[in-house]
């Protein structure tokens, strides 16, 4: 798919399908998935080079891995989408024995899920080790993640990042949604990142800026030139600049839609600012 106003299309669409998931059970994460919704749709759609059939292994295809897995109402419409698993299914979201819960799991055997994610801060050190995997078995196929700015809080992604770039992980890009917002507040307020890029650099990262995250066309060009970097000696660093609760525009610029449902009245506005283009599940 390289038609960018078919991008755009089924960026509108699952935005529909994030804000009818969680307003359907009252609970989830809105306003992080809308944010992440065009690089989702980039990665999946225009990036990632991928198998015909799921299988854990990922081998001779792309793998990403999901860190901030609060934000699984975006990753599981662009699953369903992309046609890992029946677009009905997101009926079921966080309701009892469904597959798609709250924060992806593994257990109940949801294809395009391969890690189980939601305790914040682990995922670059899995997505490390699958990429060091590769370079093992001689699979040239690159490894991409995706991080809250807000959970660079977490000690253990400083070890990640001083450890791929000692190691020379070079087939690996992660992505940060610097959004500069948290469940709490501003992440200036609760906890300032300070300068990243300056700070990702001097872990040894080769670091690119996309300065709108919420641009179809500027995502797959920034991902592009991500894939351009690796094989270089370097992890690459992906600084994507979001909006939290882009498209919405009483969910935009606040944190305070992270971690809430809209009501009837406020779906029914959200919707009316996203038309229905592909067909709801």
């Amino acid at each position: 798919m390289s038609n960018i106003q078919q991008l755009n299309d089924l960026a509108t669409q699952v935005r529909r399908d994030i804000l009818r998931m969680v307003h359907q059970v009252n609970s989830g994460h809105p306003g992080g998935s809308l944010g992440c919704t065009e690089f989702f749709v980039a990665l999946y759609n225009e990036i990632m080079e991928l198998n015909d059939q799921f299988d854990m292994d990922g081998i001779g295809e792309d793998l990403f891995f999901l860190s901030n897995g609060h934000i699984s109402p975006v990753y599981y419409s662009v699953l369903a989408r992309r046609g890992y698993f029946p677009v009905k299914e997101l009926n079921t979201f966080r309701k009892i024995d469904s597959r798609l819960q709250g924060h992806p799991t593994t257990h109940e055997g949801l294809p395009g899920i391969r890690i189980a994610s939601g305790s914040l801060g682990q995922g670059m050190s899995v997505a490390i080790g699958a990429a060091l995997a590769k370079k093992l078995n001689k699979d040239e196929h690159l490894v991409y993640s995706l991080h809250g700015d807000g959970e660079l809080q977490e000690g253990q992604n400083w070890e990640a990042i001083m450890y791929a770039s000692g190691n020379k992980v070079d087939n690996y890009i992660a992505t940060v949604d610097y959004n500069g917002k948290q469940i709490d507040g501003a992440t200036d307020d609760v906890l300032p990142l300070g300068d990243l890029r300056a700070k990702f650099e001097a872990f040894g990262w080769d670091v690119l800026e996309v300065e709108n995250g919420n641009d179809i066309e500027a995502v797959i060009k920034g991902l592009k030139e991500a894939k351009n970097r690796t094989g270089k000696g370097k992890p690459v660093c992906v600084l994507l600049h979001t909006v939290m609760g882009h498209g919405v525009d009483f969910m935009m610029h606040t944190h305070a839609w992270h971690g809430k449902a809209p009501n009837d009245e406020q779906l029914e506005k959200a919707l009316a600012q996203n038309p229905e283009t592909l067909g709801d599940y």
